[in-house]
């Protein structure tokens, strides 16, 4: 089958491209140069040129809280040009298939955890990154619309919890919590400094999947599509506090300073937890322990620090 991956370059991207499973397909993964999803008529230029069959809709503009915060705008109008511009392009052009990539940011700030898929709109979003969730949101009403008015377009979407692994951002302006851990406490050994600073208290709870598991889950999905449901969690199941993922990287990096808590940094939802029923039931699960994905994570970092 010819699957068209939008966002190739990115960590979830290029995860894809180099999964085995996916590699037996006939992947189309167009860098920026080739293929700008900021303008409409490019998209549906290329999807008519090349014809894919299905598309994974990953590309997006992406960044850290302190990104976020910084460009708001950025953030809300980019995501929603580069969605509805895939989107609809991808209807025009006839393609039937499509996994949009969803975020776990689109719940509530305030709904009880776990996190169900039926939440979505059901609340006010965190401030910190509500631009980006606003178009997360956006690309999964559309897939949902299109689909209701032609049903013959089977667009689903899959709402991943955060993710971590290679081919990460590691930059401090552009990383989410654990590349910036990681990075943190890489510099703090390599350094011999005694003190790494956390912010906030670091009980915060976040749920990080390892991105392959995601990998594995999209690779389940071309081969199951039609029985996966048209909207998912896809996570844990569980999660740890920052503290946790904190003292976790210490020991796969071998850091062994101490730890002081920044109380006058934003820390953002005090916990997002994603429901993974929908996916259970579908017959999916991850496998790398925080352990397991820690370690691929920061042996993929080694190769990027010694360029």
């Amino acid at each position: 089958m010819k699957i068209l991956i939008t966002g190739s370059g990115g960590m979830v991207g290029q995860n894809l491209a180099h999964h085995g499973g996916l590699k037996s397909h006939d992947l189309l993964t167009p860098k920026r140069g080739e293929l700008d999803l900021k303008i409409y008529d490019n998209v549906v230029h290329y999807l008519k040129t090349h014809q894919p069959e299905m598309i994974i809709h990953t590309a997006g503009r992406v960044g850290g809280i302190q990104a976020n915060v910084a460009h708001p705008v950025d953030f809300l109008i980019e995501n929603i040009d580069i969605n509805r511009n895939v989107i609809l392009a991808a209807q025009k052009s006839n393609v039937k298939k499509m996994i949009n990539l969803g975020s776990s940011c689109m719940y509530p700030r305030n709904a009880q955890n776990p996190l169900t898929e039926d939440l979505i709109l059901k609340g006010e979003l965190e401030p910190t990154n509500e631009g980006y969730a606003l178009a997360k949101i956006f690309s999964q009403r559309l897939c949902q619309y299109i689909q209701k008015e032609h049903p013959e377009f089977k667009y689903k979407t899959l709402v991943p919890c955060n993710l971590y692994g290679e081919f990460d951002k590691f930059s401090p302006e552009h990383s989410h919590l654990i590349p910036a851990v990681i990075r943190k406490l890489h510099l703090a050994k390599e350094n011999s400094t005694s003190e790494v600073d956390i912010w906030g208290d670091g009980t915060a709870r976040r749920e990080f999947m390892y991105v392959g598991d995601l990998a594995d889950c999209i690779w389940q999905a071309v081969n199951k599509f039609d029985s996966m449901p048209d909207l998912m969690n896809v996570g844990l199941g569980f999660d740890y506090s920052v503290n946790e993922y904190y003292e976790a990287a210490s020991k796969v990096i071998g850091y062994q300073g101490k730890f002081v808590h920044d109380l006058t940094k934003p820390v953002g939802m005090k916990q997002k937890l994603v429901c993974t029923s929908r996916a259970s039931e579908w017959g999916w699960k991850a496998s790398h322990t925080l352990q397991q994905g820690l370690e691929k994570t920061y042996k993929h970092f080694l190769t990027l620090t010694n360029k």
